[in-house]
């Protein structure tokens, strides 16, 4: 039996979406810079911190970094507010979840490329007269950035990716809209394969400016 092709209904959903995609967008950007930030702090204390500060922030880390995001979202939406009493929407724990599970890769980003500058360097600067902060600022960081970009793009395309995943607590992604208008329409193949082909026109874009910055810091 041979399957027939129609794509000529989706132009009647095009708003639901591009709310979808934009929703994905701002997910994914917004975690993306927020767990950056949050993942150089992290990285800072758990290198320049005393014993009493690493420890904690280390299993911080290991704790996101080795449990399932699909787990952490579901943990903080659904069991968070019966352990806590505190009531979050679907868009808070998403966003919560999608920014601490990045922070914890990007803090052992920077956490290695601060690792990778040899040893040397560090008593160099030292031997001359400069503080740790001196140092890591003007000379390990200028060289452990070159180590640190390509993982630090790589690790966005990953989360854009896996804001598909905040579809299962309802939040309107692209993903869920997918599924809204499949539930409405009974032609999943077509709405699926749009759905791919956006995260395809984002995500291949991403993937080019990656490895094209990997090449250019190679030399």
């Amino acid at each position: 039996m041979t399957y027939h092709w129609q794509f000529g209904f989706l132009w009647e959903y095009r708003w639901l979406i591009l709310g979808g995609l934009g929703v994905t967008l701002a997910f994914a950007i917004g975690t993306t810079m927020l767990g950056l930030a949050i993942g150089v702090l992290i990285g800072l204390g758990r290198l320049l911190g005393a014993a009493w500060l690493r420890v904690p922030l280390t299993g911080v880390v290991e704790l996101f970094r080795c449990t399932p995001l699909l787990v952490q979202l579901v943990w903080l939406y659904y069991a968070l507010p019966v352990v806590s009493g505190i009531e979050i929407s679907a868009y808070t724990a998403a966003g919560l979840a999608l920014t601490l599970y990045v922070s914890s890769f990007y803090a052992e980003i920077f956490r290695g490329g601060v690792a990778s500058v040899e040893i040397g360097q560090w008593d160099g600067a030292r031997a001359v007269g400069m503080r740790r902060l001196q140092v890591l600022r003007r000379v390990v960081l200028p060289q452990a950035f070159r180590n640190m970009l390509p993982p630090i793009m790589n690790q966005a395309v990953i989360q854009l990716k896996n804001t598909s995943l905040i579809s299962t607590v309802a939040v309107a992604d692209l993903l869920y809209q997918g599924s809204v208008i499949t539930a409405a329409s009974y032609r999943p193949l077509e709405v699926y394969t749009l759905v791919a082909a956006l995260y395809f026109a984002v995500l291949f874009p991403m993937t080019r400016l990656a490895s094209y910055l990997e090449r250019r810091l190679r030399f």
